[in-house]
């Protein structure tokens, strides 16, 4: 964003001092090198503009981008991206998955030259993308039922290689349901054979496709229509469901990786790094859903944000079966932050509110810090008594 009177506290500022006399230097022409083009040219700025002008350069490298060096740039940036889920879906008002799914196929077809198939497990992505007779696909695309993306997309793969087309690369996709719980079986199989498949899971944490009913990466005290506030412990239960990046890490198989989409820049990098390998490779990443969460449309990014940086959700990178890299907590908040914006947990928060059930979602956290080290060791969460560990 451009502004002469935001404020510099939470961001840093470049000061563009002129708006005269550029100077390109390079190839650009001044004709390519607008923000439509997404080309900054290299400036030289010989009188002081009449009003200095700040460009703030956050986190989420805002601006488009246009303030990093072209190498450095996200594929989403790129006005020649190839917009593999295109415009004219009918996902929710800010629908995460929608965003996941965008800005993975589009990575993976970057890596693989446009050479890709995708193979889709039934679930709300196929649903809100594919209304017979038309779809938002701009990508070979395939949809399987919703358990058996992994051994449709196993068989792809083994299809191209006996035609001796091994620069078709093939990636799979669900959502947690079609993952975690109906198709574990075909992706536990796809990993132990190893087969040169991509599968990514869009994690929203319950069948919403469906009604919003409890999976198995459902998190612990959530409300689902399956799984109530009511009763002596509302909610869904702890102990329950699967870590399955840790699963996929129990396979050994070449690449595993968490992300959201709260950081587009580690979630492209991900995808590109995948598609770099052969082999069994799975990502699992965070995709709010406002209708299922409870959530404001406009904070999908928010609360995605929030998961990282409370601990609930570790975002790190393993290769056959070990932990090679973890994004560190920049902004530690406790899960109360993460957790108030959601209605799926206002039960936690009224009428009464639940500290026992709250700190329990916490040591869940902490855990995750001292597991994945997110924190540095002189900041990360104590280890708790035995006893207590295991009430937790």
């Amino acid at each position: 964003m451009s502004s002469s009177s935001a404020s510099p506290s939470s961001a840093e500022s470049l000061d563009i001092t002129s708006t005269s006399a550029l100077t390109i230097h390079g190839p650009s022409t001044v004709a390519d090198a607008g923000y439509h083009m997404g080309v900054v040219p290299e400036v030289v700025h010989d009188t002081p503009a009449a009003t200095p002008v700040k460009f703030y350069q956050v986190g989420s490298f805002a601006v488009g981008n246009r303030l990093l060096p072209v190498s450095e740039r996200s594929v989403q940036s790129d006005p020649k991206r190839f917009n593999s889920l295109t415009s004219g879906h009918r996902a929710c008002q800010g629908c995460g998955e929608a965003l996941g799914a965008r800005y993975a196929l589009d990575a993976a077809m970057r890596a693989a030259d446009g050479k890709l198939v995708a193979v889709n497990a039934t679930g709300c992505l196929e649903v809100f993308s594919t209304p017979y007779p038309e779809t938002s696909w701009r990508v070979a695309w395939l949809h399987s039922l919703f358990g058996n993306a992994p051994a449709v997309a196993s068989g792809v793969a083994a299809a191209y290689k006996a035609l001796g087309r091994d620069d078709i690369r093939v990636v799979a996709q669900g959502g947690d349901g079609g993952t975690v719980d109906i198709g574990f079986g075909c992706l536990s199989g796809m990993f132990e054979r190893n087969d040169d498949v991509l599968y990514i899971c869009y994690d929203n944490e319950a069948y919403m496709n469906t009604g919003v009913q409890r999976s198995g990466a459902t998190p612990p005290a959530a409300r689902t229509a399956t799984t109530q506030a009511v009763g002596d412990d509302p909610g869904n239960v702890f102990g329950q469901g699967k870590d399955l990046p840790r699963i996929a890490m129990a396979h050994e198989i070449p690449y595993v990786a968490t992300a959201t989409v709260a950081d587009l820049h580690d979630l492209e990098a991900k995808v590109t790094r995948a598609m770099s390998m052969r082999g069994a490779r799975y990502i699992h990443v965070m995709v709010p859903c406002p209708l299922g969460w409870g959530t404001a449309s406009c904070d999908t990014i928010k609360i995605a944000r929030l998961a990282t940086q409370s601990g609930l959700w570790p975002v790190f990178e393993g290769e056959y079966g070990e932990v090679v890299a973890s994004t560190p907590i920049r902004r530690q908040v406790p899960v109360e932050d993460y957790l108030k914006g959601q209605k799926r947990f206002a039960h936690l928060f009224n009428p009464v509110r639940r500290d026992e059930v709250i700190d329990r979602l916490q040591a869940q956290a902490d855990r995750n810090i001292r597991r994945y080290g997110l924190l540095p060791e002189a900041t990360s969460p104590t280890l708790p008594p035995i006893a207590e560990e295991a009430n937790a």
